[in-house]
């Protein structure tokens, strides 16, 4: 597991490592590995025995974004040589991205926030969990397409960056949909500006996507999977798929994913392999800090 304990990623690796060791007929122990938005987990990944036994439940950054923020990717090796020594098995969940504004940041929606940002360059702060992540590229694509320049403050995790968005230490955050997130919305506690999701969520319909602003490459979700070190026979990860397609099938496990505004994803692993590969290209073609 590639971050820390609790929320919806958390969460959802341990109901698969439930059903994966009832099925499978094997303990399935969670460990949690955080760091680097992912890319300490992937890297220890890449060395473990390639016998199918380690497996690690992150999200596609480490392996997308990378490359577009190499200058100051906290990796030893980089998102290449990942690339090489891990294989996609199979995606479990895309979640939507949101952008929000402390309730003290007066623009009240995401055109006058980037009035506020042509007004005065470098004054606005955005801060993300990290370089590499779904949440620093969104604002790459916005600050590139929009021609702003806006300071990126890279976090270790999300949980800090959340405490200091509640204190106000920076204007503007981008942040992966959960139930916490959601709270301190409906609480007024952060202001919700935009969100990069396919369509507008039930729970926030007066939010507009980034593609209905006019920013579709900035209109991002942050996609997680399971991966295991290069090398696993074909037919383990044959398996393995499988494993996972029919946990995301189970009414429980669903009801975890959508009740937080996320959405099961499951499917081939070449099917995973594209995405990754699409979402590589794309990411390529943004300037990052």
């Amino acid at each position: 597991m590639a971050y820390p304990p609790g929320g919806v990623s958390d969460d959802t690796a341990r109901a698969l490592a439930q059903f994966m060791g009832a099925r499978l007929k094997v303990p399935v122990v969670v460990e949690n590995r955080a760091g680097a938005g992912g890319l300490t987990a992937l890297e220890g990944l890449a060395h473990a025995p390639p016998d199918g036994h380690t497996l690690a439940y992150c999200a596609i950054s480490p392996l997308v974004f990378a490359p577009a923020a190499s200058a100051s990717m906290p990796s030893s090796r980089g998102s290449d040589a990942l690339l090489r020594d891990v294989a996609p098995v199979v995606s479990v969940m895309d979640t939507p991205v949101l952008v929000l504004a402390h309730p003290s940041f007066k623009p009240a929606s995401f055109a006058a926030m980037l009035a506020a940002a042509h007004a005065a360059p470098g004054r606005l702060r955005w801060a993300t969990s990290g370089h590499a992540t779904v949440g620093h590229m969104v604002l790459a694509q916005i600050r590139a397409a929009a021609g702003v320049d806006i300071v990126h403050i890279p976090y270790k995790g999300g949980g800090q960056q959340l405490t200091d968005a509640l204190g106000g230490q920076f204007e503007l955050l981008s942040s992966n949909v959960a139930a916490q997130q959601l709270q301190y919305v409906q609480r007024g506690l952060l202001k919700p500006l935009a969100i990069g999701s396919p369509k507008r969520l039930p729970v926030l319909p007066d939010v507009p996507t980034l593609a209905e602003l006019g920013f579709p490459e900035a209109n991002l979700v942050s996609t997680f999977g399971l991966f295991a070190p290069r090398g696993v026979p074909a037919e383990r990860l044959r398996l393995l798929n499988a494993v996972v397609n029919e946990a995301l099938r189970q009414p429980d496990i669903r009801a975890r994913i959508l009740d937080v505004s996320n959405l099961p994803t499951g499917g081939s692993t070449a099917a995973f392999v594209t995405r990754i590969a699409k979402e590589r290209e794309r990411a390529l073609r943004v300037p990052a800090d």
